[in-house]
């Protein structure tokens, strides 16, 4: 059996987003190629709600996929389709932006806000699919617990078990791993799926082959192919979320909320937002 090796770690840039949300943006434009289908992976770490209260007001998207979900901390929801929710620690919201979708996400002040916002892309012939909503309570989401980790699956699955969601367009798999010290880790995948994990405490040895192997906490680290990835935690443990999808291969047309295959489909979009014809599935959100 292969095991997979470290392609490349990425630390990411504070940046401000929303209505003046301070932010880690690890995975952006230029990473869309090496980590696809993952498109952007956005980290929330801060016990100072001033970063974050100002929250994402009304926004659109089309063409993705958004996952947020919280270690702790509160974030209301709303959107187009008339949804109302908040999801709080060890909670996950699943939203499908599919042919259009207009929401808001705000961040209610927290003693620690901690948790991430992936945006996975969709298909070129899934990308005006019906919008969809989902909220994935902690209680739903199954946990794993070992001696020396634990393993709380969002989607997909570890071994037998399967996690809380199942995507419908790219079977992308989840998983939040809580490692003990000096403990060893691992998760069989298939040979051409991408593969990387992001490290919010502690540090890892994840390439025994390289002398780069030991990785620090807040870096993504992205797998080259294989059919196991093999984790080993440090003296102060670890914990870490794994992404795992099959790529697309598709060409990325990207403006700001947007995601297409084409510039022209990303210029209709924009033109449907300023005509007010972007909404095809929508409710009073009032």
């Amino acid at each position: 059996m292969s095991v997979r090796t470290v392609r490349k770690i990425v630390k990411g840039k504070i940046q401000q987003d929303g209505a003046g949300v301070r932010l880690l943006r690890v995975l952006a434009l230029d990473t869309v190629e090496e980590f696809d289908p993952f498109l952007m992976l956005d980290v929330f770490d801060s016990e100072n709600p001033k970063d974050y209260v100002k929250g994402f007001p009304w926004h659109p998207h089309r063409g993705i996929e958004t996952v947020t979900y919280l270690m702790s901390g509160k974030i209301e929801h709303g959107d187009s389709l008339g949804n109302k929710g908040v999801i709080e620690d060890g909670c996950c919201q699943w939203m499908t932006a599919g042919s259009g979708i207009i929401h808001q996400e705000m961040p209610q002040p927290s003693k620690k806000m901690l948790g991430f916002q992936l945006w996975i892309n969709i298909p070129q012939k899934d990308k005006m699919c019906t919008p969809k909503y989902n909220d994935i309570k902690k209680d739903s989401i199954p946990e794993i617990k070992r001696k020396d980790f634990s393993v709380r699956i969002i989607s997909g699955h570890y071994g037998d078990t399967h996690g809380a969601f199942r995507g419908e367009y790219v079977k992308a798999g989840i998983l939040d791993v809580n490692m003990e010290k000096d403990a060893e880790w691992s998760i069989k995948t298939d040979a051409e799926s991408t593969v990387f994990v992001y490290i919010f405490s502690g540090y890892g040895y994840f390439d025994k082959n390289e002398e780069r192997c030991c990785i620090q906490g807040k870096s993504a680290v992205l797998f080259n192919t294989g059919e196991e990835v093999r984790i080993h935690s440090g003296k102060d443990g670890m914990r870490f979320t794994i992404f795992i999808a099959d790529p697309l291969k598709e060409p990325v047309a990207w403006g700001g909320p947007i995601v297409m295959n084409t510039r022209e489909e990303l210029e209709k979009a924009f033109e449907e937002i300023d005509s007010g014809t972007f909404i095809k599935d929508a409710k009073d959100t009032n």
